[in-house]
């Protein structure tokens, strides 16, 4: 089995001749729990994958979060990625996720317990019920402070914004990423944002679920597939490297000038993903 090491090396390589030869800026050390991931090999030899589990050279059999075609390779990358943003603007500001439901979960859990032992008609099953709702309103409340407090911002401070018809249902499917896609709030995002648009005198364009904006590279405009699961967009033609979510933004961004064109329309615009 190549050393972990070797692979990291290599890219280190590549990364300083992307510099030199000016298609990228300067390599930057990569982050503990930022785009975590590793390169294994199996010394040559052919790995076989396919479904929902591999085995690895020394590591041994894992799982992986989406089903696998059957097929062979030389080398696997495996990486761990997770809803980090909630929005992400052309111009590069970021809106975390904040994930209130995940750091509340613990303490819903424990009065979801106390409520299924308490008797069924006693008054201490009535205050547990109480106490549990009165927790779950709490973290609605916080959900939905956060999402007033970005599309306000969005509102105000953008002449413009684009949005992209997400297929929310589809991410929904995906019980690895369920939860954390339904702490989001995407439905209320939108519907915050399309009543406050009207509120500030700015306009909302939806984009096409289908318009490729994270499969189009922002430098070049070539289109290569993007996984899921890879979080930065690495252009097959020019070499452009960009955060996936940033290069989808500025995508839309233009596509909102194409749309203001073909209206007869120019005013400036930061639009959103």
């Amino acid at each position: 089995c190549q050393k972990i090491t070797q692979y990291a090396f290599d890219n280190l390589g590549d990364s300083f001749s992307l510099f030199f030869s000016k298609k990228a800026g300067y390599p930057k050390f990569k982050k503990k729990g930022h785009h975590d991931s590793f390169t294994i090999d199996a010394g040559g030899k052919p790995i076989p994958v396919g479904g929902t589990s591999i085995k690895l050279p020394t590591i041994g059999w894992v799982k992986t979060y989406e089903g696998l075609p059957h097929t062979t390779c030389k080398s696997i990358t495996i990486s761990r990625t997770a809803v980090k943003e909630l929005a992400t603007l052309s111009t590069g500001v970021v809106f975390p996720n904040p994930k209130h439901y995940k750091t509340h979960l613990s303490k819903l859990r424990r009065l979801s317990k106390e409520l299924s032992r308490k008797t069924k008609g006693s008054s201490n099953r009535f205050k547990a019920k109480q106490r549990l709702a009165k927790h779950h309103a709490k973290v609605a409340n916080l959900r939905k402070n956060t999402l007033h407090q970005i599309t306000t911002y969005l509102g105000k401070n953008h002449a413009t914004i684009v949005v992209e018809d997400l297929n929310v249902s589809g991410l929904l499917s995906n019980h690895k990423l369920a939860q954390v896609i339904a702490d989001c709030g995407f439905y209320e995002f939108k519907r915050q944002l399309e009543y406050k648009a009207k509120k500030f005198g700015c306009e909302v364009i939806i984009a096409d679920r289908w318009f490729p904006s994270s499969k189009t590279c922002s430098n070049c405009g070539h289109i290569q597939d993007m996984p899921r699961a890879e979080r930065t967009y690495n252009c097959g033609n020019c070499g452009h490297s960009m955060d996936r979510d940033l290069n989808a933004a500025i995508n839309l961004s233009r596509l909102a000038f194409i749309v203001k064109a073909y209206r007869g329309i120019t005013a400036p615009m930061l639009p959103m993903n």
